[in-house]
């Protein structure tokens, strides 16, 4: 009798202890257990958006089918609808035998359809053929194949605003829009990039063989601070190295090779990350470029923390009075449940 394979799980996969993650994760238990619904997964660059998609797969009924995985963006107009769709013997130049394309070979699994935001409206129309009516035809070719996949698309683009642009379709959007998932950025998710970087540095001492105890306490709070703008990948890119190169027992700041980079960084611009002064404020705006709201939503929510809640105290801590407060929170949907779980975070 073959042994029976353990299939992942949650605690396999996911590392993370925040509201946010946690939320990450109660979405993808419901969504696995469809093996039909189509989903959109948000987030930035380096953030586990692939991460996400290969969790739905695994803890689905199908896990033993396949999941086929492709990055629209970074492949042509023309070779991504061959990809995609395949080919017939002839169908051009080249073309010297049929090819079966990849929804074709994720039959009865999953497709994950990286960075759809990227692809062209000409792309979108074939695309949306496909996703509506779960067949197609291969390039070349006049029989139409019907298909058994889920699919499961990805995107750094905010879709909606691509949409307004023109840049999107719209019909493409709402059905792939099925259903949602937002993967939080590693800089709001907390004390995550602590159990993060832990989990790291046991993985990579044993792939690499090296006996790293941990982060040095100035190295926690590095991480705690840092922006991470590469997000999960950056964090164990760093991780790595700090335990591949450096090998010493506790990881410092300088082994990880940011903390150097920020300090030039501050050095250049002789400004703090935020210093408030005489009235005039100065931030030290980072190159990716930084959002205005969401500045806002964290000053809101970090007073209310420290109001422990009360309207009005917070109201005074940020100069304005209580109706103000209630206004602004209402114009950036700031719920209850968020402020509670702000009030309630350790961090």
């Amino acid at each position: 009798m073959k042994p029976v394979k353990k299939m992942q799980t949650f605690e396999d996969v996911i590392v993370g202890e925040s509201p946010q993650i946690k939320k990450v994760i109660r979405s993808v238990k419901k969504i696995a257990r469809s093996s039909t619904i189509t989903t959109l997964i948000y987030g930035e660059s380096g953030t586990g958006k692939e991460l996400v998609a290969r969790l739905i797969h695994n803890l689905s009924t199908f896990s033993h089918q396949p999941f086929v995985d492709i990055n629209c963006g970074a492949i042509p107009e023309t070779l991504l609808e061959s990809e995609l769709f395949g080919y017939e013997k002839g169908a051009f130049t080249g073309a010297q035998v049929r090819k079966p394309g990849l929804f074709e070979l994720a039959e009865g699994g999953t497709i994950f359809l990286d960075e759809i935001g990227n692809t062209s409206t000409n792309f979108q129309v074939k695309l949306l053929k496909a996703v509506e009516n779960k067949r197609f035809r291969r390039i070349g070719g006049v029989q139409e194949i019907n298909i058994s996949t889920r699919i499961i698309a990805a995107t750094n683009v905010d879709l909606l605003k691509a949409v307004k642009l023109g840049k999107f379709r719209e019909d493409l959007y709402y059905r792939l829009n099925v259903c949602q998932i937002m993967v939080p950025p590693l800089r709001e998710r907390g004390k995550d990039v602590l159990l993060l970087a832990n989990h790291f540095i046991e993985r990579f001492n044993k792939e690499y063989q090296r006996n790293v105890k941990g982060l040095a306490p100035e190295t926690e709070t590095l991480i705690l601070n840092y922006h991470w703008p590469g997000n999960v990948r950056q964090l164990k890119n760093a991780i790595e190295r700090a335990v591949l190169i450096e090998g010493n027992e506790w990881i410092k700041p300088e082994d990880l090779g940011i903390h150097s980079e920020r300090d030039r960084s501050s050095e250049r611009s002789g400004k703090k990350v935020l210093s408030v002064n005489g009235g005039f404020t100065e931030f030290e705006i980072p190159d990716e470029g930084i959002s205005l709201e969401k500045i806002e939503r964290d000053l809101l929510l970090s007073a209310l923390k420290k109001a422990n809640g009360n309207l009005s105290y917070a109201a005074r801590l940020l100069k304005i009075n209580r109706g103000k407060l209630r206004y602004r929170l209402e114009k950036l949907g700031i719920t209850n449940k968020e402020i509670y779980m702000a009030i309630h975070s350790e961090n």
